[in-house]
């Protein structure tokens, strides 16, 4: 699993996470922006360039995984050892449960992605993923299925987006934000 973690996370009943994914490469900066209040970073895969996670690290500790586009021939070339460090799933203990960390990419189609993914993590609290570049809350069930959607340019369908997720032992709560897409 790939912590990135820094110094000064204070141990507290609740903590807060910032869930992303799919930014190949480029973070929107109101989103990296907004991890400076939280304790965590959770990115689910195609993240594209260990440039991303370096614009978090400072401000919390950092969870990333794979996804389908995180390849030798994607990355730059000087971060290549980085990306064999990252692995195909994480799963982070919070207050009151786990979240795993996936792409989404090998749970099957569309229709049957989020009942895949809840019988593969039935023991966590909920489960991030993303590929799809689509925002969903699925939190009609547990385990909760996050996708973020797209913390980029690429594809966002609305916008780059992003979860934030405040944990505590006896309740989690969720929040999705979409900015509009920026002019360069």
């Amino acid at each position: 699993m790939l912590f990135e973690v820094t110094q000064g996370i204070r141990m507290t009943a609740s903590k807060q996470v910032l869930m992303i994914s799919d930014t190949h490469g480029v973070i929107d900066p109101r989103i990296a922006a907004l991890s400076r209040g939280c304790d965590y970073v959770a990115h689910a895969g195609d993240i594209g360039a260990a440039a991303v996670l370096d614009a978090l690290r400072p401000h919390c500790a950092i969870v990333a995984v794979r996804g389908n586009n995180d390849t030798p021939a994607q990355w730059p070339t000087h971060d290549l050892a980085r990306l064999d460090a990252l692995p195909a799933s994480a799963v982070l203990d919070l207050p009151g449960g786990a979240l795993a960390i996936v792409h989404g990419h090998r749970s099957g189609p569309v229709a049957q992605r989020h009942q895949r993914l809840r019988a593969a993590y039935p023991a966590c609290r909920d489960v991030l993923y993303g590929h799809s570049h689509r925002l969903v809350l699925g939190t009609d069930a547990l385990p909760w299925l996050i996708n973020p959607g797209v913390a980029d340019r690429a594809r966002t369908f609305g916008g780059p987006s992003c979860v934030l997720q405040v944990t505590r032992a006896k309740a989690w709560k969720v929040k999705a934000l979409r900015f509009p897409l920026a002019s360069d």
